[in-house]
């Protein structure tokens, strides 16, 4: 079915079948609002992948009628696609809370992109055009300033609960259950809620339980402590700065990404004591029993803080037996290889190592497990439900908790990145997909990655590259010197001498079978050694390394 003229469309171009990317647009008529502009981190055979966007053409054909970008929260799958978005789309303006604004600016900076239009939202804002009125509603997250989304439209009201949880002992602001109860007595269409930990039943563990945890390490441990967390975490960063003070602890910050939410934190309030924080040389007059050192590095990325020290790298922090190393968090899926070794590293030091785990609540999740999305299922009630923000598993799972709340099976959107929901007077249904998927960023060029270019560096990251080079007159078409032959990643040359030898005499026998027979031609020389390399090198080495033929045309000199 088609939506119509008087009908709303929800269209997810990113979030879906993924933890990360997420962007959700709202359209009726000539208005197109946006949700989160958020980035995806490259998995593993994403070589020399620095992120991956959303594909904006939809947002690009319809450009004239987007009248703005509406942020959730500061978290990079939140808000670390708007620089691409903004080189691409124009953004008439960007509703975000304090923190997540000063995110967005901080990383305009770092892309040398300035965007002045940007109004600081809170839970009392009313945002009001001519056919939505928003309402935003305090979630509890682990970042400040977390919305809900009542999106009221000509066909009823949408929520978009962002990132999520319920906890009753936040460090931060607790959720507003009432505003919720009350968005839902004036009725609510459809139900667009985090999936994240829809795969972990019973309820998350309150911040309150690993502050009482990270308090008592914190307090007996009787030398330095390392303690590597999610930089974006800045209720677990307020509360490891305040029990620091309180035990007589000064904190070394490694990591930029760190001292940027710390500056951050300071410059709001969120952290109170200034003090507390001292730089490294600093350190070397304290005891070990003052120093705390807080870095990134939690999932094990190699360039991170935490990788080179445990590496023996880093060019100030050295480990000792006595010290103590905290993973304040849990592995992000597909990160628990990268992490175990850095653990492996930091035990081959000698050092004490500390992980969340059912004896030790050192980390909690800002994101609510099935009974906290049963409990916002029925605190919203619903009458269609678009289960969002996780992987197609977890999208499946907040469904089949969706239908135990009451939702018939019928008014439940399993959907996928294009897809789009029709809301009308009649109800919901999908409409027509528009053109979604990703987008690779290498560097400072978008969408110039394509799959041909990933298969190569996955090649030459697999069986290498060989190099053909050659000198050849054009005019008569003689090979005027043997190939030389090269490769990186393929052979060590000085071990291999006589493969290398018979790698160079079949290529002397092609260039010289295809001079004689056919009128010389750059291109179908190339593609001919390639074309009979590639199964010989296979032959006799069981790799495929790419190859690259290499002609150099040279006039002899008769005189």
């Amino acid at each position: 079915m088609k939506e119509d003229s008087t009908s709303t469309s929800i269209t997810a171009l990113g979030g879906l079948g993924e933890v990360g990317k997420n962007m959700y647009v709202v359209t009726h008529k000539d208005e197109i609002l946006i949700i989160d502009a958020g980035v995806m981190f490259p998995t593993d055979d994403l070589l020399g992948v620095d992120a991956v966007i959303q594909d904006f053409t939809y947002l690009k054909r319809n450009e004239d009628k987007i009248i703005g970008l509406v942020i959730t929260h500061g978290h990079e799958d939140h808000i670390g696609g708007i620089p691409y978005l903004l080189q691409s789309i124009r953004i008439p303006k960007i509703y975000a809370a304090k923190i997540a604004a000063d995110l967005i600016n901080k990383k305009l900076v770092e892309h040398n992109q300035t965007f002045q239009e940007v109004e600081i939202i809170n839970n009392e804002t009313i945002i009001k055009t001519k056919y939505f009125e928003l309402e935003f509603v305090t979630t509890t997250h682990s970042i400040p300033d977390s919305y809900a989304i009542a999106i009221h439209t000509p066909n009823g009201t949408i929520f978009e609960t962002g990132d999520f949880k319920f906890d009753l002992t936040p460090i931060g602001p607790v959720a507003d259950l009432h505003k919720m109860a009350e968005i839902s007595k004036r009725g609510v269409k459809i139900l667009m809620s985090d999936s994240t930990n829809s795969l972990s039943p019973g309820f998350s563990t309150s911040e309150n339980v690993v502050d009482e945890a990270l308090e008592n390490i914190i307090n007996k441990h009787p030398a330095r402590i390392i303690i590597a967390t999610f930089a974006s975490n800045i209720y677990r960063i307020k509360h490891i700065a305040d029990t620091c003070k309180k035990h007589n602890r000064k904190i070394v910050v490694f990591g930029r990404s760190m001292e940027t939410i710390v500056e951050l934190a300071l410059n709001n309030g969120l952290i109170k004591d200034r003090t507390i924080f001292i730089d490294f040389n600093q350190s070397k007059c304290l005891k070990k029993n003052e120093i705390c050192i807080l870095c990134t590095g939690s999932q094990g990325e190699p360039l991170a803080a935490l990788s080179r020290i445990a590496s023996g790298t880093h060019k100030q922090i050295t480990l000792v037996p006595d010290d103590l190393v905290v993973f304040s968090s849990n592995p992000i899926p597909g990160n628990a290889s990268s992490v175990n070794r850095v653990i492996n590293k930091l035990y081959l030091k000698g050092v004490q190592v500390f992980t969340n785990s059912e004896f030790s609540d050192i980390h909690a999740s800002g994101h609510g497990k099935q009974e906290e999305q049963k409990l916002m299922l029925r605190l919203i009630k619903p009458e269609y439900f678009m289960p969002c923000h996780g992987e197609y598993r977890m999208l499946k799972k907040h469904a089949e908790l969706g239908i135990a709340c009451g939702i018939h099976e019928d008014n439940i959107f399993i959907c996928k990145n294009g897809d789009t929901i029709i809301l009308d007077k009649k109800g919901a249904h999908l409409g027509e997909p528009v053109q979604a998927g990703d987008v690779y960023v290498d560097g400072s060029r978008i969408g110039d990655i394509g799959s041909v270019v990933l298969k190569d560096r996955k090649l030459m990251s697999n069986d290498g590259i060989l190099l053909t080079i050659l000198n050849i007159n054009p005019f008569t078409k003689k090979l005027l010197i043997k190939p030389n032959v090269t490769t990186r990643g393929f052979v060590m040359v000085n071990e291999n001498s006589e493969l290398i030898n018979q790698i160079e005499r079949k290529v002397t026998h092609i260039v010289n079978n295809s001079l004689e027979n056919n009128s010389y031609s750059y291109t179908d020389l190339r593609n001919q050694i390639i074309l009979e390399l590639h199964p010989y090198i296979s032959e006799l080495t069981g790799r495929h390394p790419i190859i690259l033929p290499v002609i150099m045309e040279v006039k002899e000199n008769n005189n």
